[in-house]
């Protein structure tokens, strides 16, 4: 069973969430058929996340790691290597591409592949000037007034 948001009463009265509106729109559509390769996500501090996949068979040279805009997306490809004929093959080998929606100033601190597990650390810098400050408060004198300035070429009325 589907269900689908209208975000249209929401548009109305905000501005600047188009981002979050899309996100939540591209989770509902996300298909969980492919669950391959399972990973997890935890939460390693107050602003530390890691994810680990589990990518067994694979190696440094057969995964990459890219950080986009907003988005972490790990991809798999098996080198080409035929050493015989199979009777059976049971260990996944396959392609893979598993991408990840981060958050805003949300930077990828480092990767590492032991043992096969992919362990990727994450870590959420805000910025200095994002950061809530707290303004002083000045007592006595009034503060000046701040006039409009004229535009160039706008000349007095007679």
């Amino acid at each position: 069973m589907r269900t689908t948001f209208d975000f249209t009463p929401l548009f109305r009265s905000s501005v600047g969430f188009d981002r979050v509106f899309d996100m939540l729109e591209n989770a509902s559509r996300v298909s969980t058929i492919d669950s391959w390769p399972p990973y997890d996500i935890t939460k390693a501090g107050e602003d530390e996340y890691r994810i680990s996949l589990a990518v067994a068979g694979f190696s440094e040279s057969e995964v990459s790691v890219t950080h986009e805009p907003n988005i972490l997306v790990i991809a798999g490809q098996k080198a080409d290597d035929e050493q015989g004929e199979y009777l059976h093959r049971g260990i996944a080998g396959r392609g893979f591409q598993r991408r990840f929606e981060l958050a805003d100033f949300v930077k990828v601190v480092g990767a590492n592949l032991v043992n096969g597990m992919l362990t990727i650390d994450l870590k959420r810098e805000i910025p200095e000037e994002m950061k809530p400050r707290r303004i002083q408060i000045a007592s006595g004198s009034p503060s000046p007034m701040i006039e409009a300035t004229k535009a160039k070429g706008e000349q007095k009325a007679a």
